[in-house]
């Protein structure tokens, strides 16, 4: 093997380091020699040490193992990592078990055989990089946890009705039940999703989202399952599935209303027997995955057999939770516009930009047909075209083409307050035509003078 790794070898025979340090040589890069274990302490603060040849018995007539065994302690409690091979006279093995009891890797027996002792230094060598890896995967996947989660995990809001489904998530989230989100696109399922994992004891272990909705049927088991080398086309090399990917953390399914029926059955029975099966593998393996699902389907048609399983909607749903829409909440509309608000006014240059009166009044009554997705990015685009630093209705730019008031120009009003008649039909207008002052008051007949007199009466 080529020169890596650092030995330390503690033995108060000189003949002992010698021959150690002359072996030793050949296969690593540094050998250190060490005759007093007094000085353990502060070689390993003071050196990156791999691999410990440490013996059993210092001084004359010591033959009990005691001393190793009290200095294997002390080197474990500096590095609880720390790779320590016992060296013993061969008549005392039973005593170096007892070290490897205590925490020892393995044992050499004097009078050794060259071989030997390189085979096991290489071994503990071998096990020391394993371990500094490990610990490294470690960090790094902690690092990555952290780094998964959205910048923006703040759930913002003050309604009685987003209130209700954040009850439920501080009940639901610290037990180990399945929960199923329900809600229309840009709701922030996602949001809920991963509010129910930080308040779960699995907080500190990897929440995993997955689109069920844009895996090809083709790829659905290797994605979800893994699969070997060699098992298909393509398969160059083995590779974990998310399921297991995400053991001991959160599986968030999103879109799980997409998958197909007969994709539905394959990922009932893995639910049902927590385990999952390798495509190309011959043994199943155990996981322990929190599933959290959701879907924009409505309930009824999520429960309409012909398009889901009952009985894996049985499974994903110990816990159902309704994300409202954003046009129930309407709350909750000023604290998300303002919040994005100033997001983006950061990141756009710094100016501080606040929404007129007017445009206040069109954010809380548009629809959002997209919801809280729609509303962030109308704010985005308003920072970014508004001319001036106070926001008005035109810059957000809201498509009315949809709006149903457009369609009940023929109702007869219920109304008969004149003042309250103009500032109807006159909001009417502005939202028609986006808030353009020229088509509103040509379609209300009036010059853009009178229109602008007529919305500061009514503070529109």
């Amino acid at each position: 093997m080529s020169k890596h790794g650092n030995i330390l070898i503690v033995d108060d025979d000189e003949d002992i380091l010698t021959a150690g340090r002359l072996l030793s040589r050949r296969q690593f890069r540094n050998v250190t020699t060490c005759a007093n274990p007094e000085q353990l302490p502060g070689l390993l603060k003071t050196s990156n040490v791999d691999v410990i040849l440490l013996d059993m018995n210092f001084g004359p007539g010591e033959s009990s193992g005691e001393q190793g065994i009290y200095w294997l302690k002390t080197i474990l409690e500096i590095d609880p990592e720390a790779i320590v091979v016992m060296i013993t006279a061969h008549g005392s093995v039973n005593t170096a078990v007892e070290a490897m009891k205590h925490g020892a890797t393995d044992f050499i027996a004097k009078p050794w055989q060259n071989e030997k002792v390189v085979a096991t230094i290489s071994a503990a060598f071998k096990l020391r990089q394993s371990r500094v890896e490990t610990e490294a995967l470690r960090q790094t996947n902690e690092e990555l946890i952290r780094d998964a989660a959205p910048a923006e995990t703040d759930i913002i809001g003050h309604s009685s009705q987003l209130g209700s489904v954040l009850n439920i998530v501080r009940r639901a989230g610290p037990t180990d039940a399945n929960v199923l989100i329900l809600g229309e696109n840009g709701t922030g399922k996602e949001l809920i999703a991963r509010e129910l994992h930080r308040c779960s004891e699995r907080a500190h272990n990897v929440f995993l989202s997955i689109d069920m909705g844009s895996i090809s049927e083709s790829l659905f088991e290797s994605e979800l399952f893994g699969h070997r080398k060699g098992a298909f086309t393509d398969a160059n090399e083995d590779r974990i599935g998310r399921i297991l990917a995400a053991n001991g953390g959160t599986l968030f399914l999103d879109e799980i209303g997409n998958l197909p029926l007969h994709l539905q059955s394959k990922l009932l029975s893995v639910l049902e027997q927590r385990k999952v099966t390798a495509v190309g593998a011959n043994e199943s393996q155990p996981f322990d995955v929190r599933i959290i699902a959701a879907t924009n389907l409505p309930a009824t048609q999520l429960r309409n057999p012909d398009h889901f399983r009952a009985d894996l909607l049985f499974r994903l749903n110990t816990v159902e939770i309704a994300v409202p829409p954003l046009r129930e909440r309407t709350d909750d509309i000023m604290p998300i516009a303002e919040h994005y608000l100033a997001k983006f006014s950061r990141k756009y240059g710094g100016k501080i930009r606040t929404f007129s009166p007017a445009a206040e009044t069109a954010l809380i009554d548009y629809d959002w047909p997209g919801n809280v997705r729609a509303l962030r990015h109308a704010v985005e685009r308003a920072v970014i075209l508004a001319e001036d630093e106070l926001i008005g209705p035109r810059d957000l730019q809201l498509d009315y083409s949809r709006d149903p008031i457009q369609s009940d120009t023929q109702v007869m009003p219920t109304i008969y307050n004149l003042d309250q008649l103009e500032k109807d039909t006159i909001s009417k207008a502005l939202r028609k035509h986006g808030f353009n002052i020229s088509r509103a008051a040509n379609e209300l007949g009036l010059t853009r003078a009178s229109l602008y007199r007529r919305m500061e009466k009514h503070d529109i």
